[in-house]
């Protein structure tokens, strides 16, 4: 995920000026051998590096001089590379060489020693991407399947709806060979979303399609107008969910970017298939769906309008109760800005809890500070040792002495400890590489160095780059949130004409954005942040087209009868066209937080899954009573609203 941060961050540009100023990268991976000696330490250190995509091996030899008794030697020190017969080593794997690097440390490590850090986490997620996409797909595409077929009267019509939007979906994957690279997870998530989110496109065309039929005898001069009838309500679904999208690309954290892009190009190439190739697909072979037509198992209208508008009151207090608070929990969730912890269950889980039995929590933080004055770094490194979190620290003053002149040592040592133009001090410690105490030290440490050497100094490490994460998609976040809101808002108001009409649709899915991301906070589960910015868009940018498709049926009846018939009316008869691609979409959420162990899609899984059912039922329930209460002001604030003035 660091690799989205943008380049002007402030650890990004410490890395850069790092692996220029040293040629090195910061350790990503820890590798703890049990029951080896000193000698046999070493031999282990040389295979390692011996591997193609591994540097930068670190290990106690490269601290202390190990020909002397290491009794002798600072204890913190040694514990923290050596501690009873385990040795623990350090190093970077090269971007790109995460998966084959890490099979062969475990070749040669064997199934008693540990491996973990962000390489492991990240060649992990490489490697489970693909399968776990694939089991996601074998699950959810049969259940799409029987959804379609329980809510068509043909046999034939869920293989349009699925050729239609899987052709747009394999077209949007070609496509992204002109992006250059795509991250795993907009890989993993994109199809799943455009699959979900665009199907309902299709519904809406062959079931007018469908109506159609029945009052003309030219399929051809029935699809002509299913198009026309049908046209408006999917431009105005596939508009709000591309501005939605499209807000992602404004994010700074260019995982936005990355993800954003997908799912556009994805929901455009899905409007045109729907409205090009469906079209002809379907009037090319119309007569299988006449030879293939079964009863209509489940029914299409319920006479539940009249019981459902009894609600009205008690809904519209629950909400007005819930939403105040929904809003301010749902931004004091506890958040994880990285990819989240690995479970138990798994052995980089284990490996990971091993290691920290023995050497506790590790996460180095690099400092390049300017070379020159060596009083002053001792100076520095002293305080920064004193730091309760500070295990040991690694520097030329307190590693080789102030007393001894760099001059006097050979080449290889120096080149540890300096470059052309800097120092670096490496700090080990004891925190999770985020979190309150985390970030805390992030901060004292940058104040302590900044009192020293002002601006003119680096730092990087996990910690310091997800410090900055967590400054970055902050600030995404309210970019964001205003982009959609009032790109969606516009799309609305020239759908329907109306100055209140976009705020009621809003606040209504709006509400079920902020209640199910509330959730996290009073269940106290910790929310990986980047499925919680994702979500707050993609819940908000799809499932608003249930409530365009609930409000346009509303104004439409509205304009033959009272307010009440008309809710009811809308109720019994769209209560169904929404089930349908509500049950598709949570369906994809569900399936995703079941099937993927990445931390980061699985998030996405479940908020989208829990996200979908709490916008069906805001929109089936909150909507009506909002309409009915408001209907006087959206008649007036909606042009040429011509609603009924009888009784």
């Amino acid at each position: 995920m660091t690799d989205y941060l943008p380049s002007n961050a402030p650890s990004t540009e410490a890395m850069d000026v790092m692996e220029e100023e040293f040629g090195e990268d910061v350790a990503n991976t820890r590798v703890m051998v049990q029951d080896v000696s000193v000698q046999e330490a070493l031999e282990y250190k040389s295979e390692l590096e011996a591997i193609d995509g591994v540097s930068d091996v670190s290990w106690l030899d490269d601290v202390i001089d190990i020909k002397t008794p290491i009794e002798m030697a600072d204890t913190d020190t040694v514990e923290t590379y050596y501690k009873g017969d385990h040795a623990l080593f350090t190093f970077h794997v090269d971007e790109g060489k995460e998966v084959e690097a890490t099979d062969k440390i475990y070749e040669l490590i064997g199934d008693g020693n540990a491996l973990s850090g962000e390489a492991l986490d990240t060649a992990i997620s490489q490697e489970s991407t693909g399968e776990e996409t694939f089991n996601a797909a074998a699950i959810l595409v049969p259940i799409i399947i029987l959804i379609l077929l329980l809510s068509t009267r043909s046999w034939i019509e869920p293989v349009f709806f699925l050729t239609a939007i899987g052709i747009s979906i394999l077209i949007n994957l070609g496509t992204n060979i002109f992006v250059g690279e795509i991250s795993f997870i907009s890989q993993a998530v994109a199809p799943i979303l455009q699959l979900a989110v665009s199907l309902d496109y299709a519904i809406f065309l062959l079931h007018s399609f469908d109506d159609y039929r029945n009052k003309m005898d030219s399929p051809y001069e029935a699809m002509k107008q299913a198009m026309k009838k049908s046209f408006p309500a999917i431009a105005a679904s596939a508009s709000t969910t591309f501005f939605g999208f499209l807000a992602l690309t404004f994010m700074n954290f260019e995982i936005g970017a990355d993800l954003g892009i997908n799912l556009v190009k994805g929901i455009l190439l899905s409007f045109l298939s729907v409205m090009v190739f469906l079209p002809a697909l379907t009037l090319m072979f119309y007569n299988l769906i006449d030879k293939t037509y079964h009863k209509q198992w489940i029914p299409t209208k319920y006479n539940i309008g009249k019981y459902l508008l009894k609600l009205r009151i008690p809904v519209l207090a629950l909400i007005a109760i819930l939403i105040i608070p929904a809003f301010l929990a749902q931004s004091q969730t506890n958040f994880i800005y990285g990819m989240g912890e690995l479970p138990d269950n798994t052995r980089a889980g284990q490996d990971t809890a091993k290691i920290e039995d023995v050497f506790g929590k590790y996460t180095p933080m690099v400092l390049l500070v300017p070379k020159g004055d060596l009083a002053r770094e001792d100076e520095l490194v002293g305080e920064l040792s004193d730091l309760k979190q500070v295990k040991s620290t690694v520097a030329y003053t307190n590693t080789v002495g102030v007393a001894i002149p760099p001059e006097y040592l050979d080449e290889e040592t120096k080149e540890q400890f300096f470059s052309d133009n800097y120092s670096r001090i490496i700090l080990n410690t004891t925190t999770k590489d985020e979190g309150d105490k985390a970030f805390s030290l992030v901060e004292k440490v940058r104040d302590i160095v900044d009192s020293y050497y002002g601006e003119d100094y680096y730092a990087t490490g996990e910690s310091v780059t997800l410090y900055d994460m967590k400054q970055i998609v902050q600030k995404d976040n309210t970019l964001v949130n205003i982009l959609t809101v009032a790109t969606i808002a516009l799309v609305l108001l020239v759908t329907f004409r109306s100055l209140s009409l976009p705020i009621v649709l809003l606040l209504t899915i709006q509400s079920s954005v902020w209640i199910n991301l509330a959730i996290p906070y009073f269940t106290n589960d910790p929310l990986v942040y980047i499925g919680y910015l994702i979500i707050s868009i993609v819940q908000l940018a799809a499932t608003v087209d249930y409530a365009i498709l609930f409000s346009d049926d509303y104004t439409s009846n509205r304009q033959k009868m009272g307010a009440l018939a008309a809710i009811k009316k809308t109720i019994n008869e769209k209560i169904f066209s929404i089930a349908v691609p509500a049950s598709i979409l949570s369906s994809v959420g569900f399936i995703l937080w079941l099937t993927s162990s990445d931390p980061i899609i699985s998030s996405i899984g479940i908020l989208l899954g829990r996200g979908t059912l709490l916008a069906f039922t805001l929109v089936v329930l909150f909507l009506p009573a909002l309409l009915v209460v408001l209907d006087r002001l959206i008649q007036k604030t909606t042009l040429k609203a011509n609603f009924y003035k009888g009784e």
